[in-house]
């Protein structure tokens, strides 16, 4: 057990925030039941967490359900591996009436002897705010 003088080790632990304002909202670490026929991780895979880690900032926003109503971008700069720390910051680009659209950027964590952060994707999603019968309601100002 450390004191809680001594720093934690840095190495594979990534910054909290982005210098665009981008906040972390989701790490993980992808597994080998999630790699594709090439051996790298999944798109799909990805895609899926770009859409839970975009969702938490209009979560929090909307107060309440809300549901993806659009992937207007989406971009697979590299392709990821097992074993690398995946990590999903994400940033309002739009408040409307009803809806919420967000970037996510998402950087991979390699080979933690000579580490490496790479950002491998780039998304935009838009979430809308829904009431019990999911039809579409306003955003708490």
């Amino acid at each position: 057990m450390s004191d809680s003088s001594s720093p934690m080790p840095t190495a594979l632990t990534g910054p909290s925030s982005l210098p665009d304002g981008s906040e972390l909202v989701l790490r993980v670490m992808p597994m080998p039941a999630d790699v594709n026929g090439n051996g790298d991780i999944f798109g799909g895979w990805l895609m899926a967490q770009v859409d839970l880690a975009g969702a938490v900032l209009p979560a929090r926003i909307a107060k309440g359900r809300i549901a993806t109503v659009a992937v207007n971008q989406f971009t697979f700069k590299q392709p990821v591996s097992v074993g690398d720390l995946v990590s999903f910051y994400s940033r309002v680009v739009r408040v409307g009436n009803t809806s919420i659209t967000v970037q996510v950027s998402v950087l991979a964590e390699r080979n933690p002897a000579n580490l490496q952060v790479v950002k491998v994707t780039e998304a935009n999603l838009t979430y809308v705010a829904i009431d019990h019968d999911g039809k579409p309601r306003p955003i708490p100002k």
